[in-house]
């Protein structure tokens, strides 16, 4: 990740584009990734717990906090159908 990450709000989301190449070079990265989207889901839909989510779109490296409330193969879902596609999700802590 470069160290300019700018902080977005996720209704800024919708208004972003997304390159379709994939962000993690490694199936290692790309397995935690998943992991760790998997106990977001868990945690936004039981409790409601906010993650900070990194993540890159067209023009450069962006963090948000929000709740994860879905999952499909391709993409991450957020509340009001903001969709981040997953290949561009760099890191959920």
């Amino acid at each position: 990740m470069s160290t300019e990450i700018q902080h977005i709000e996720k209704e800024e989301i919708k208004d972003l584009t997304f390159p379709k190449d994939e962000v993690l070079t490694t199936k290692e990265a790309q397995e935690d990734r998943a992991l760790k989207l998997t106990r977001a889901l868990s945690l936004g839909n039981l409790e409601q717990v906010k993650v900070k989510m990194y993540f890159r779109d067209s023009e450069g490296d962006k963090s948000v906090e929000t709740t994860v409330w879905g999952l499909t193969r391709n993409d991450v879902i957020l509340k009001e159908s903001t969709i981040i596609p997953l290949n561009r999700i760099l890191k959920v802590i």
